[in-house]
């Protein structure tokens, strides 16, 4: 038996280039290949994936990742050796398969970069091996390149006949399993020099029986070249009755193509395949032979003149492919870290692609994620726009301003998101549904941006509302709304209404404030940042999100302070209907009331019944400070008040969440403990928590939740389901979002030590999260961050979760201090002794003010943290007189604009 222990895999070059030996011996691996035209695929060892567009468009079949070793079809190339018979060089048949664990086994290499992938495999019995390269090329086309080399490793010649197969599923994803056959009557397959093309007649989905006009083609040529000699276009004849795709006669008998050279034949009504057969060919042993095979995806009847002639030759390919590896280079070495851990510095830019990946696959298209038709979620819009700030910053302020378009009047927002930034949709589904949450990130990402760029004047900038059926936080319909009219807020005079981005701020914050339950926390509705978290809409409360809603409405109070210092303005403009909600201007609720907040909410929702007045009121902008301020505060004191569990070991923690039966979750129980890491995350976060009950918080989150193998649980083990709170508990305990490792939240509890000060516990979450995700042995993923970390130990959901935008911030904000404040250039590190290398520098390359910046920090005595402070500070050589602020130094952002653009400028900070 050949199973030996597995390899971890390693880095190889400068930009995040890694090696992993025998990637086949593990299971559900998979490498993401984007471009920014729309060209979706992903890619597993032995070439299994899919190729996409979007939901309505695979050209491959649709996979979970159980099909990566289940399914049969792959990107195979398959090589026939006379007088030794049938080999892929994916690894991809049935003797392959049967040999996995023998000693005959291939050897096999992954190698892979920025979004190419490289993989080798040799058969030492046959004497050949094959080297295959895949990528998606950067631009605007909709295509994937695959290069095969192949060579004689053995001490005589051997004569090889090639052949490209590759299913072409050439539909919706909905197809899948809903009338797959029929919709196989629907092919139109054409095949031309150089390979098969697959244009169906109709299309079959949701969006009804439509004309289609999508075409999909594979597509391939020799060397510099050269056309292929015959085609296998329909699925069955290639694999003949009673054969397979891992095994399929046309190989192995070693058959003559259905349609000879040059094409011209088309077939109707099968599945199809890219079956490309080229000429024989003898090989002298060392001596090798490459051929191309494009993939693509074109909205018309394809262009393979223009195709080929841009792709299909080797020397095209090698050019396209150092095209994009310079490409995502530039891209991700937009911020780049130095420490005294090469390894972990190459890992963190896997982690700062993942927030692009995000951007360009939205939650959907790997094999994991196989929900969804794409596109992000409302939260998704706001947190990935942590990571652009720092990487992308110059097209952020458009994003923002049009992701507002999404808030309704009521505090809500539209949950469908259209393909064009600020395109929001009602629901066609109808399903009415409010995540809590949703008011509480817009403020963070804003407040970042304000930081980063100083541009108060955003927050005066008008935007529409959305409407639609949905009012009163989805508890009521518009009957008088249609789809005819729009998605716009309009007032009663019939005219769009538009407001400043900071009214829209003010009403996602209000709103909840007065939302609340029976313990006078804020309603849990539909769920809150735990999906899972979705069964207790009537009476469930999210103590969590009140403490991040109390900390806004805090940032809030001091954002309008500042506004007022900075530009002079004394007063807001504010809907009329407003007013109502900042009650303490003249009305005043009393807060402990339950009752008295709700009926409060009820005249607003009536004032404001999806549609406004039109009329603003004129506000003293102290006074409305002063509002937010008396909220927070009353917010703060009711949880320390009443949220607080002690524990019998003398720590204690903030109780997360209310169940639908009114009950409150966490504590000790008769059961055993019930804690949640969120639930302390955002009191951390904020202000909610008060100094003096941190370190207990540690202390009970090391004791109930910090598991060796698997790091951060998300929450203790609750005990069997919970029909009362959410479907999270129907999941196995150590599984997603009950009792996992989930990256995101372990994150900002990270984060939010560092925010407090508490420097060494949270360099130990992160370091934790680093060991796991790096571990192979366990993880199996290659590097990166997951979406979580099950029970075993094992990388789950790769590449696509928010929690890589919050690692990004972290390290670039907290751990190296490179942070705005309002615009200025605030320089506060906390580094440990560990991150310094030997000669005591730890650097980092980044994004401010719109000038390439390289920060490096030296120790010249102890670079333990809490030891050293910020001794001087050199720009580009020249001294920085410092300008000293709480524990860092600022540094005006005049003197970064005035810098050339265009160069890379040192920084220069000595601590001591």
């Amino acid at each position: 038996m050949n199973q030996k222990s597995t390899p971890n895999w390693y880095f190889t070059g400068s930009n995040g280039e890694f090696s992993l030996k025998h990637p086949d011996r593990s299971s559900f691996l998979y490498f993401p290949l984007v471009n920014e035209g729309g060209m979706m695929s992903s890619i597993s060892p032995q070439l299994h994936g899919q190729v996409t567009t979007g939901h309505n468009t695979f050209l491959t079949p649709p996979i979970s990742v159980e099909d990566l070793h289940n399914s049969r079809g792959s990107r195979n190339f398959w090589v026939y050796v006379e007088g030794k018979g049938a080999w892929s060089a994916a690894g991809n048949s049935a003797r392959q398969h049967a040999q996995a664990y023998a000693d005959s086994a291939d050897e096999s290499l992954l190698e892979a970069g920025l979004l190419w992938h490289r993989v080798t495999r040799e058969n030492k019995e046959l004497g050949i091996k094959a080297v295959v390269t895949s990528f998606v090329p950067i631009g605007t086309d909709k295509v994937e390149l695959m290069k095969v080399v192949l060579t004689n490793t053995g001490t005589e010649e051997i004569k090889i006949t090639p052949t490209a197969a590759i299913p072409m599923y050439a539909r919706s994803a909905d197809d899948l399993r809903d009338h797959r056959h029929v919709t196989s009557l629907l092919n139109r397959i054409y095949t031309s020099a150089h390979g098969v093309e697959v244009q169906p007649a109709l299309s079959f989905d949701e969006r009804g029986h439509r004309v289609n006009h999508t075409s999909y083609g594979v597509f391939g040529a020799e060397e510099e070249g050269g056309q292929p000699a015959g085609f296998f276009p329909v699925q069955e004849d290639f694999i003949g009755e009673g054969g397979s795709l891992d095994w399929p006669e046309a190989v192995v008998l070693n058959a003559e193509p259905q349609i000879g050279h040059g094409g011209g034949i088309h077939k109707e009504g099968y599945e199809a395949l890219g079956g490309l057969r080229f000429a024989s060919a003898s090989l002298l042993p060392g001596q090798s032979r490459s051929y191309v095979v494009v993939l693509a995806i074109e909205s018309d009847r394809i262009d393979i003149s223009r195709l080929m002639s841009k792709y299909g030759s080797s020397g095209a390919f090698d050019a396209h492919l150092e095209e994009n590896k310079l490409y995502w280079a530039d891209k991700v070495n937009t911020v780049e870290f130095h420490t005294g851990d090469d390894a972990a510095d190459q890992w963190m830019k896997w982690v700062t692609l993942q927030p692009v990946l995000r951007r360009l696959y939205g939650n959907s298209f790997l094999p994991y994620h196989d929900y969804g038709r794409g596109g992000r979620g409302w939260r998704d819009l706001w947190q990935d726009c942590l990571a652009l700030l720092i990487m992308e910053p110059g097209d952020v302020r458009s994003l923002l301003l049009n992701n507002y378009a999404g808030v309704r009047i009521d505090g809500s927002n539209a949950t469908i998101i259209g393909q064009q930034p600020g395109e929001f949709i009602a629901d066609r589904n109808n399903i009415p549904r409010v995540w809590m949450d949703h008011g509480a990130w817009p403020l963070m990402t804003t407040m970042l941006y304000l930081n980063q760029s100083g541009d108060l004047d955003f927050l005066l900038q008008e935007q529409t509302y959305f409407r639609d059926s949905f009012m009163s936080r989805c508890r009521e319909r518009d009957s008088s709304w249609e789809a005819a009219a729009g998605s716009s807020l309009r007032t009663a005079a019939g005219n769009i209404y538009k407001g400043t981005i900071l009214e829209h701020i003010l009403l996602q914050n209000l709103v909840p404030f007065f939302n609340v339950g029976e313990h006078n926390n804020i309603l849990l509705e539909g769920a809150d940042w735990n999906d899972g978290l979705d069964m207790a809409a009537q009476r469930g409360e999210s103590v969590t999100f009140t403490a991040f809603y109390a900390s806004n409405l805090y940032e809030l109070s001091l954002l309008l302070r500042t506004l007022k210092e900075r530009t002079g303005q004394k007063t807001l403009e504010l809907a009329e209907e407003m007013v109502l909600l900042l009650d303490s201007l003249g009305d005043a609720v009393d807060y402990s009331s339950v009752s008295a907040k709700l009926e409060r909410l009820s005249r607003f929702y009536a004032a404001a019944p999806n549609v406004v007045s039109g009329v603003r009121a004129n506000l003293d902008l102290e006074q409305v400070a002063d509002d937010l301020a008396r909220k927070a505060e009353w917010i703060f004191n009711h949880l320390r008040d009443n949220e607080w569990v002690e524990s019998e070991h003398g720590d204690g923690w903030f109780n997360g969440y209310y169940n639908n039966d009114g009950e409150r979750v966490e504590g000790e129980t008769a059961e055993g403990v019930r804690m949640t890491l969120t639930g302390q995350v955002f009191p951390l976060l904020g202000h909610a928590a008060g100094p003096e009950q941190i370190p207990h918080i540690i202390t009970a989150v090391e004791r109930n939740l910090f598991d060796e193998k698997i790091g951060y649980r998300l929450n203790s083990n609750f005990g069997g389901i919970q029909q009362n709170l959410g479907r999270a508990f129907g999941f196995a305990f150590g599984h997603k979002e009950n009792g996992a490792m989930f990256s995101h939240m372990t994150v900002m509890y990270g984060n939010a030590l560092y925010k407090r000060g508490y420097v060494q516990e949270g360099r130990k979450v992160l370091d934790s999260l680093y060991n796991l995700s790096a571990n192979f042995e366990l993880s199996r993923m290659y590097p990166g961050i997951p979406e979580y970390i099950n029970e075993q130990g094992r990388g789950m959901y790769t590449y696509l979760t928010g929690s890589a935008s919050w690692l990004l911030l972290t390290m670039v904000t907290e751990v190296f201090g490179v942070k705005g404040q309002l615009g200025d250039l605030l320089l506060e590190p906390k580094l440990v002794k560990e991150q310094f290398d030997q000669e005591g520098k730890a650097s980092i390359k980044t994004l401010f003010a719109d000038r390439q910046l390289e920060v490096v920090y030296t120790s010249t005595g102890s670079a333990g943290y809490g030891e050293y402070q910020i001794h001087s500070v050199t720009l580009n050589g020249a001294e920085v007189t410092l300008q000293r602020v709480s524990e860092g130094v600022m540094i005006p952002r005049d003197v970064l604009s005035a810098l050339p653009e265009g160069q890379v400028h040192l920084l220069q900070i000595a601590l001591a």
